[in-house]
């Protein structure tokens, strides 16, 4: 048999930190078109890579040259396209990863295993392909806020900041755009991405009534982690090949393969979520506006209360600054039906009784509100019946052995269990340490908040004379499949009075007979050491106040405003001063002002090192000797790059790894990504020194949003 005479370079998962360098090069039988899906022999594995834009060496291999043969070829699979290509090597030169983990971690999983035969096989099963249909799309009338905002976003490039206030109807600027947008042209393609996979089912239920009548039943697909490997396979297939028009998803979705995408909607685009935490470390809704201006679709940002730095970047012209932001900002002030937004009240718990959770003006506003058949919603970010149990006699605290955090003690199942590591205990009917039975739970989760307020609404009646009904809904209360969209049914029938929860509920859900939100402890962020705590704990509760409300005509009827209550020691503080006048223009201009003085981000650039070891001291060690290094050798950028001191990370330890962490900040990205490059050798040189032995990993973070 002739020798291979065709040299690909192919980008494949290679172990992390390995030194291997992005590329592969293998010999082929027959020359392949930069990205064809390949499996390739590495090790004693064969694996999926992808054949990547290099010059490709054909003719005789040199003498001597051990160069293994490509294994198989996924023909089944049409090449990943160039603009799919250059998205791949951008996040992963930005990022500092290698290219193939970024290439590999943006394919379904199931492709990641399927020889080529079994892939030829998978795609001879009849699927639902879109197409064109007789069905007009019903539409319903456009306020003038929202007409005027789709006809700008028709005739202008962008990219766009839609913001919206709550209820003002941003989900049918979306649907109207995609609509325009398909319409127009056969082939074009739209990837409209939300925060949590809990907002895919009912986004997709939207999307799936529009427009597959019109369209055709395999129009929408879904792509998120919630998915089974075989769901999320088929959904990329029908993306790929261009039969699905629509492409709903969490933050992966920004790594689709979509050859005739024109529109990205990311909903929601302040939310934390669109940042991966593990691994590669990318934000989804910068990479959206990266793609779309590479593969030339418009991407529309969407938010009532936008992240500072896209509100900064959509600022307006002025004397001062007359070329503005990069982004075109838009505005829907006015909620559908003429609703109106939550009114505002504040409780000093400072005059309330000592460990009352619920002040008694709240308790009595719930009360009427379940009289009268209206819902009420409970806001409290800790899930779990109490953050921690405690000994009186002795002191002691449910600590996490493996961890630098306490185990939270759960009711329900009568279990002590670190949220960090998952280690999981029975709860002890003695102290451990000094054999009290005077173990107390300290603070509150939903858990504890559910019981109570089963407890304190006991005896109030609904309107059919029926005992009020509580409901929880957190990450605990989820976990069975189909949990979620049940107990949300239930909410949206009206089968549940007052629900209570933690932020999963405070987002994106159209709840239609919510009257009233509570946050009963949200004091917790305003005096984190995280400068951007205040900005989320803000989007936050403005997020819980739109729950409420958002039926005018409901209201109308019922005859009473929607209200937010917040129970707070600081009643005063800035954050609740903003949120009593739905204020947020001027709550981002003071945030603005602090953080240009401060010279923080959006006015500066950041990147975190982060070390993981068997010790404390060997992880700062490692960063102390590899910030020494780059100094010592001058790196490109280093004149404009700050090195901070490293530190413990707040959680110092989880699942018995120390974890430290140093930051860096430059007034130039490029600078920041300049030195970046230029010392990811350095810090792989560093960890294989003998006084680093015991580093486990490291990694870096760009634009990170936790410190």
């Amino acid at each position: 048999m002739p020798a291979p005479s065709t040299l690909v370079q192919v980008a494949l998962h290679t172990p992390s930190h390995s030194g291997v360098g992005d590329l592969l090069s293998y010999a082929s039988e027959r020359p392949l078109a930069p990205g064809t899906l390949v499996r390739v022999p590495l090790g004693t594995r064969e694996v999926l890579g992808v054949v990547w834009d290099a010059d490709e060496a054909t003719g005789e291999l040199p003498d001597g040259a051990t160069l293994r043969a490509v294994a198989g070829v996924l023909d089944g699979v049409a090449p990943l396209d160039l603009p799919w290509r250059r998205l791949v090597a951008f996040a992963a030169r930005y990022y500092q990863r290698a290219l193939g983990e970024i290439a590999m971690a943006a394919l379904p999983p199931q492709l990641r295993d399927l020889r080529p035969e079994q892939l030829a096989r998978r795609l001879c099963r009849p699927g639902k392909a879109a197409g064109e249909t007789a069905d007009a799309i019903q539409n319903i009338a456009l306020t003038a806020e929202q007409e005027s905002a789709r006809s700008r976003i028709s005739a202008e490039k962008g990219p766009f900041l839609l913001f919206g206030s709550t209820g003002s109807g941003k989900t049918e600027v979306y649907l109207r755009c995609v609509q325009e947008m398909l319409e127009a042209d056969p082939t074009a393609q739209a990837l409209v991405m939300v925060p949590e996979i809990n907002l895919t089912p009912q986004l997709e239920e939207r999307f799936v009534g529009r427009f597959a009548p019109r369209f055709g039943a395999g129009a929408v697909v879904s792509l998120h982690s919630g998915m089974t490997n075989p769901q999320r396979l088929k959904s990329w297939l029908a993306a790929h090949s261009g039969n699905a028009r629509i492409v709903l998803g969490t933050r992966m979705a920004v790594f689709a393969s979509l050859p005739g995408l024109q529109l990205i909607v990311v909903d929601e685009e302040h939310d934390p979520s669109y940042k991966q935490q593990e691994g590669a470390r990318y934000s989804a809704r910068d990479l959206a506006i990266w793609r779309g201006r590479e593969q030339g679709a418009k991407v529309l940002l969407g938010s009532a209360t936008p992240s500072l730095e896209s509100w900064h970047a959509s600022r307006p012209p002025t004397p001062e600054d007359p070329e503005g932001g990069r982004y075109v900002r838009l505005h829907m002030p006015s909620r559908i039906g003429a609703g109106a937004l939550a009114r505002v009240r504040r409780v000093d718990m400072n005059q309330q009784p000592r460990r009352a959770v619920f002040s008694a003006p709240l308790l009595q506003a719930i009360t009427e509100r379940v009289a009268r058949g209206e819902q009420s919603m409970i806001l409290l970010n800790r899930r779990g019946y109490a953050p921690v149990l405690h000994c009186v006699d002795c002191g002691w605290k449910s600590d996490c052995p493996h961890c630098s955090a306490h185990q939270v003690f759960h009711k329900t199942d009568r279990t002590l269990r670190c949220h960090h590591c998952g280690y999981t205990l029975r709860v002890p009917r003695h102290c451990p340490t000094c054999g009290s039975p005077d173990i107390h739970p300290m603070g509150r989760g939903t858990e504890q908040l559910e019981e109570q307020l089963s407890a304190l609404l006991s005896e109030v009646l609904r309107p059919d004379r029926t005992p009020a009904r509580i409901a929880r809904i957190d990450a605990d209360t989820t976990k069975a499949k189909g949990a979620l969209e049940a107990q949300l049914a239930q909410v949206h029938a009206g089968e549940v009075d007052v629900l209570v929860g933690t932020q999963m509920i405070a987002k994106g859900h159209d709840f239609r007979r919510i009257t009233l939100v509570a946050a009963v402890q949200p004091d917790g962020a305003l005096f984190s050491s995280d400068f951007r705590a205040s900005e989320r704990l803000f989007a936050l509760l403005m997020q819980a106040a739109g729950r409420a409300g958002r039926d005018a005509a409901y209201m109308a009827a019922q005859g009473t405003p929607c209200e937010m209550w917040v129970q707070s020691f600081h009643p005063k503080h800035a954050v609740f001063e903003a949120l009593r006048t739905h204020d947020y223009e001027a709550f981002a201009a003071q945030q603005l002002k602090e953080r240009e003085e401060a010279a923080m981000p959006p006015f500066s650039y950041q990147a975190l090192v982060r070390a993981d070891a068997r010790t404390q001291d060997v992880a700062q060690g490692f960063l102390t000797a590899a910030t020494a290094a780059a100094q010592a050798a001058g790196l490109p950028g280093l004149d404009v790059v700050t090195l901070f001191p490293p530190v413990p990370l707040t959680i110092q330890r989880v699942a018995n790894v120390e974890r430290a962490q140093m930051l860096m900040e430059s007034s130039s990205r490029t600078a920041l990504q300049r030195f970046l490059a230029a010392w990811q050798p350095m810090l792989q040189t560093t960890r294989s020194q003998p006084e680093h032995k015991g580093l486990i990993r490291w990694l870096v973070d760009v634009d990170p949003l936790a410190i």
